[in-house]
């Protein structure tokens, strides 16, 4: 039974997690790079040199004694989003969209005192949700809005876009959707829903809600299928710029599509899952070996990686 397995995986080009750590993690990811991407901060003034749109940048706080400022540079901004530096799988993160007299609001109704605004903000400081545990910096950035596009599939919260890229070549996207499981947060592991998007069209193919394959979003009951995803292009020549970014030849760029400012880069992941391969019903493995078999002159500018990965990959 699990020699069969095996085959049936080789046959259909399934990437595994080991042969994704040694074979490409280990490989085109240098670890001097990892800090580029597994600091937000970090990233987002890198992404600002390579002119690549990133959320807003409200305040930065490093040490409990910068609060003091806190409440008034909070006035001019009626929503926003708050986020450690150095955190993973979308842990630590509060979204606010509106506040009055010190009292909070989230997007499911919830309301936060500011005592339960600055504990959040002590354990962010504190390393609680830092990769390593150590201590952190509070990021507080612009709300996103997200383009109506994706208003009827969404329970709460933001969509984003997964794009995976090697060598510079994108290879594979999906949309991430939140659910009403996922508390509003667009991370798979948390219960959002991934949907496969098709190469060549940026149209949504698959969904799949926990591994399990799923045809309408199990809150609002519309179809996943056959979206258009506006910017999809815009969004592969974003992708494919953060290889040139940081030097990492196997990552994972996180996109939103703001509905004013357009397609802005969220963060990079050295280490993307694997589950983009479940929401495509494609294997990544198949198409990272077509990109090792082809000619050296399609990775020499970011728009012939596009256009490479557009022909090669279309349906």
């Amino acid at each position: 039974m699990i020699l069969k397995a095996k085959r049936w995986l080789h046959e259909f080009g399934i990437l595994g997690m080991n042969r994704r750590n040694a074979e490409y993690i280990m490989r085109f990811n240098p670890r001097s790079s990892f800090p580029l991407v597994d600091n937000k901060l970090m990233t987002k003034r890198l992404a600002e040199t390579y002119r690549i749109p990133t959320p807003p940048l409200y305040h930065v706080i490093e040490y409990h004694g910068d609060i003091a400022g806190l409440q008034e540079m909070l006035n001019d901004h009626k929503d926003f989003v708050i986020k450690p530096a150095r955190g993973a799988g979308g842990s630590g993160i509060l979204l606010i969209t509106n506040h009055q007299e010190l009292r909070f609001f989230k997007p499911n109704g919830e309301v936060m005192s500011w005592t339960d605004l600055t504990y959040h903000i002590f354990d962010i400081l504190s390393g609680v949700y830092s990769l390593e545990g150590l201590e952190d910096r509070a990021l507080i950035e612009t709300f996103i809005h997200p383009d109506p596009v994706f208003a009827s599939v969404t329970y709460y919260g933001v969509p984003d876009i997964r794009i995976v890229v090697y060598r510079g070549v994108p290879v594979m996207g999906m949309i991430r959707l939140p659910t009403k499981a996922s508390d509003g947060k667009a991370n798979l592991h948390r219960g959002a829903i991934g949907v496969g998007v098709d190469m060549m069209e940026g149209v949504t193919t698959t969904a799949v809600h926990r591994s399990i394959v799923i045809t309408h979003h199990p809150d609002t009951g519309h179809p996943l299928s056959d979206i258009l995803v506006p910017y999809w292009k815009e969004m592969l020549y974003i992708a494919t710029r953060t290889f040139d970014m940081t030097g990492l030849g196997y990552l994972g760029a996180d996109m939103v599509i703001d509905r004013e400012r357009g397609p802005l880069l969220l963060e990079l992941n050295a280490r993307p899952g694997l589950q983009i391969q479940i929401a495509n019903r494609k294997g990544l493995w198949s198409r990272l070996e077509l990109i090792d078999k082809a000619p050296p002159d399609i990775f020499t500018t970011p728009e012939m990686r596009v256009e490479w990965a557009l022909k090669t990959f279309a349906p």
